[in-house]
């Protein structure tokens, strides 16, 4: 944080908010957020602290400020509406409130932390949604320091657990091929086979897919565009298509034409509503297609393992799927043994070892 040396306003490079630098009641000198963008309010609020802090020192009246204890509620809700988060960290959030709502910050420290993840665990949650929920409140923390210099110890900090690696689900081509098929068996559900289609090879989760508007399509290119609010890393990148891919999105383009020509969707229904869920269909087509235990996001599974098997090297893989790492993507290596076995026959032909005599009773 800058240094100041007079009261006064300044700006951080983190921060959207005017700073204000004072000296408080107690000679300290404190540098907090002023919660605005507009200048003047700033400056009226540097008026009152000042205002405060002389209070303080002449007749021992504390501000309003240091009188203020920042709650749970108070600190994970500042978060909530200034990231405007989306449904699943809504929900996410549903689990922290039912245990430290009402409290102090300064009433939750490492031993409420630890509480609340054992209780988690006796729930039968997994060690992942726990860190979700730990982490989720763990970033409520950090913004209110950062954006609100609320100076908040963070108890969460080293918390998160070890997570087990997970199982990848995916499908060869020949159940792929059956899955769609007994999509377009389905008339209720026209859209089916085309979002499979697209799914199984853009590796696109299902929401990207289902709020995916034609505004965002560059065929004539072969990408489209997924914007930072439509993806969960949060960043704004291009989605590759391929011939199958395109052949989906000209599939349901003769679909909207035929029945919603203004619709802005490339999933939606015959009225030109955007489409909200695909499980009754989906399950259906499992079903039919004799495929078991095969959910909609093992699609993007299938998508990542069948690049890995055609030898595409996983930091592209990693970029495809947009992983914010390739460490991310490593869970699918085991897929290309081969590719670690042509590594080290590398070393045979360069016959390092030929100067090497047999050891007695070798031969």
């Amino acid at each position: 944080m800058p240094k100041r040396s007079k009261d006064g306003l300044f700006k951080r490079g983190d921060s959207q908010f005017w700073w204000i630098s004072f000296v408080d009641g107690s000679g300290k000198r404190t540098r907090r957020s002023a919660q605005t963008k507009d200048r003047k309010e700033a400056e009226a609020l540097l008026a009152k602290f000042k205002l405060e802090a002389h209070q303080e020192r002449v007749w021992g009246r504390p501000s309003q400020d240091d009188q203020k204890e920042f709650s749970f509620d108070e600190i994970l809700l500042l978060y909530i509406k200034a990231k405007a988060v989306d449904a699943r960290v809504k929900s996410t959030a549903k689990n922290l409130y039912r245990f430290f709502s009402g409290k102090a910050m300064s009433e939750i420290d490492d031993l409420e932390v630890k509480s609340y993840i054992r209780a988690r665990l006796k729930e039968g949650v997994a060690a992942g949604t726990v860190n979700k929920e730990i982490g989720l409140f763990s970033a409520a923390i950090n913004f209110s320091n950062s954006e609100y210099g609320s100076e908040l110890k963070n108890p969460v900090t080293g918390k998160k657990l070890q997570e087990p690696e997970g199982v990848v689900r995916w499908i060869t081509t020949e159940e792929a091929g059956r899955l769609i098929d007994a999509a377009r068996t389905i008339t209720k559900a026209p859209w089916l086979v085309d979002f499979i289609r697209l799914a199984l090879n853009t590796g696109c989760r299902a929401g990207e897919l289902l709020g995916l508007e034609w505004s965002r399509i560059d065929l004539a290119n072969g990408f489209f565009i997924l914007e930072a609010e439509h993806q969960k890393n949060r960043r704004r990148s291009s989605v590759p298509i391929n011939a199958e891919a395109s052949a989906a999105l000209l599939s349901r383009a003769e679909f909207i034409k035929t029945h919603c020509p203004s619709s802005p969707w490339v999933f939606c229904r015959k009225d030109g509503n955007p489409l909200q869920s695909l499980k009754k269909s989906w399950a259906t087509a499992c079903k039919l297609a004799g495929i078991e235990n095969f959910r909609i996001h093992d699609q993007r599974h299938t998508f990542a393992s069948w690049l890995v098997m055609e030898d595409v090297p996983l930091y592209t893989v990693s970029k495809v799927l947009r992983h914010s790492t390739v460490k991310m993507t490593e869970k699918y290596a085991h897929l290309n043994p081969q590719n670690l076995k042509d590594a080290v026959r590398v070393l045979d032909s360069k016959s390092r070892f030929s100067h090497v005599s047999p050891q007695k009773g070798c031969e």
